[in-house]
């Protein structure tokens, strides 16, 4: 959703105050959880500078905290354990427009063992592991509603995975290519894919909408026709 896209950008965003960006540096770079004070000595900032700015971190999902003892410490009259911070298990990954080369790497993995088990061609193999997939992400985003997912459901739905989707008439057109770089590479190769890709994801939605390939410059290659104006 555009909200998801929303929340990664802030988390970028966070990272362009330059005592922040230094510490989640850091922070990252260091093969154990490190405290607030070391922090703060590294990059020659004071403490309390520094816990601000790693709390700050944590809240934005870069960092993890935790509470440990220091190393060979333990025991009665150890002390109370430290604060200390390490690189979250979240992945950033921000392009604009967005692009959803993970989704594709995905797919060409899951295509590529399932054509080495079954011997059959690694396009076939793609085709069908795009479409369970999309019908897959489609009854997932459709929930446990009944029924057909509602227009704005569908639109959500493709937004959310970077189509950038208008109206065209009845149609839709998708103004994004999620796939760019590698489409440009293997067009006819990435485009099957995408297309079943989406017919499994109109599938799962439970959508009359019709995908085909309706390549033009700029935008997707994939229109999803209505049933007005699908033809045969």
């Amino acid at each position: 959703m555009a909200a998801d896209l929303d929340a990664r950008l802030e988390q970028v965003a966070a990272l362009g105050e330059p005592v922040r960006r230094a510490l989640y540096r850091f922070v990252t770079t260091q093969p154990e959880p490190v405290t607030r004070e070391q922090a703060a000595v590294a990059i020659g900032v004071p403490q309390h500078t520094a816990k601000f700015h790693l709390d700050r971190l944590v809240v934005d999902g870069l960092l993890d905290a935790d509470y440990a003892r220091p190393a060979g410490r333990g025991g009665p009259g150890a002390g109370r354990p430290a604060k200390v911070y390490r690189r979250s298990e979240t992945d950033l990954d921000i392009t604009l427009p967005e692009r959803r080369y993970d989704l594709a790497g995905r797919l060409l993995l899951k295509a590529v063992a399932r054509a080495e088990r079954t011997a059959d061609p690694v396009r076939d193999a793609l085709h069908s592991v795009a479409r369970e997939e999309g019908r897959t992400a489609g009854v997932a985003q459709r929930g446990g509603a009944r029924g057909r997912a509602t227009p704005s459901t569908v639109l959500d739905v493709l937004r959310s995975d970077g189509y950038e989707p208008v109206h065209d008439g009845d149609d839709i057109l998708l103004g994004n290519c999620p796939f760019h770089a590698l489409a440009r590479e293997e067009t006819e190769l990435v485009c099957g894919m995408n297309l079943a890709y989406l017919e499994g994801l109109t599938t799962g939605l439970g959508a009359t909408l019709q995908p085909e390939l309706d390549p033009a410059d700029g935008r997707c290659c994939v229109r999803l026709r209505s049933p007005a104006t699908h033809r045969t």
